[in-house]
């Protein structure tokens, strides 16, 4: 399945359904009047956010979606049927614009937001409608009204699944490299990504899901320090973080330094940030003195699942993988 992030597609809502011309034709009744039912409303079109969704893939190749006409009414004063809306189901994160202007219709950011965005036209009214004590055999009725055309621009904001975090040279742009088709600059110096790269993880079980390297963060991101806060906004959108960490060059003196300082990055930016679930990864574990500090960071962070890989080895990317799917499925039971 490819991962589309944007798309431009028309919708349009039902047509009312017209109104009926009717006369009542019952034995003995020589002049039963004017009997047309009124038509059914046609349906709206309505988009809903489903966390199941994770990309625009379905308006790949559906570009016009219709939702149904309502249906003309009836002699015997029956009213038409009123078409059900149309429910198109969007993953979270989804901007709504008008392709010309750009102007935002509506950015759905929440688990549960549900927009119409197209209306259906009315139903028409029946002959019955019309009658009155001077005109008592109307032989007219109203047509239903159209429905509205609308073309709307679809973009799946730059936001992930999961985001990786850790400090620089901790070997985010190349577990995004194994992990995913994207191919992010790599180089031992700090900032070598200087902007956030997402990439596509597929998968043969599930949904391919979204993962995105957030570089700059360093001590005093919060406050602009390096690239700062301008990648930290990223991250409040995204569902679990993995929290990269550099095995080699862990302090056995101090194992948890450089974890707790990250965090502290996050709890200093924003609470709801640093509450996220995080998935903690010690990485380069192909180097000999990494797994001896692994060692060590475990034994001082206890009680929490840690997962050891070398991203340039592969060795436990697989264990990983699973990992966050594992935790993109939990948090949308939650």
């Amino acid at each position: 399945m490819k991962f589309i992030d944007e798309a431009i597609i028309t919708v349009q809502s039902g047509n009312g359904g017209r109104g009926c011309v009717s006369f009542r034709r019952e034995k003995f009744i020589p002049r039963g009047g004017p009997d047309g039912g009124d038509g059914g409303n046609g349906g709206d079109v309505i988009f809903k956010v489903s966390p199941k969704k994770r990309t625009l893939y379905q308006f790949c190749y559906q570009k016009l979606l219709r939702a149904k006409n309502g249906g003309p009414g009836e002699g015997q004063q029956k009213t038409g049927k009123s078409a059900q809306p149309l429910v198109i189901e969007i993953p979270p994160g989804t901007i709504m614009s008008d392709p010309e202007t750009n102007e935002v219709i509506y950015d759905f950011i929440g688990f549960d937001d549900v927009y119409v965005v197209a209306k259906g036209g009315r139903g028409g009214q029946g002959n019955k409608r019309f009658a009155t004590s001077t005109n008592r055999a109307p032989r007219f009725a109203q047509p239903g009204e159209p429905g509205q055309t609308i073309k709307l621009k679809l973009e799946l904001k730059l936001l992930a699944d999961a985001g990786i975090i850790g400090f620089p040279n901790a070997g985010k742009s190349t577990l995004m490299s194994v992990l995913s088709s994207a191919r992010p600059k790599i180089g031992n110096y700090p900032f070598t990504t200087l902007t956030p790269t997402l990439g596509i993880v597929y998968t043969d079980s599930a949904e391919p899901f979204a993962i995105a390297d957030i570089p700059g963060l360093i001590e005093g991101a919060h406050s602009g320090t390096g690239l700062g806060i301008k990648f930290l906004r990223h991250i409040e959108r995204t569902k679990i973080l993995v929290h990269l960490i550099d095995a080699s060059v862990i302090d056995p003196e101090k194992p948890l330094d450089l974890y707790h300082a990250i965090n502290r990055e996050l709890t200093l930016y924003s609470k709801k940030l640093a509450e996220k679930k995080q998935i903690i990864v010690l990485n380069k574990l192909d180097i000999p003195e990494a797994e001896k500090n692994a060692a060590v960071f475990q034994s001082a962070l206890k009680n929490s699942k840690i997962i050891l890989i070398s991203a340039a080895t592969g060795k436990n990317i697989s264990r990983l993988k699973k990992e966050i799917i594992k935790q993109i499925d939990m948090f949308h039971d939650d």
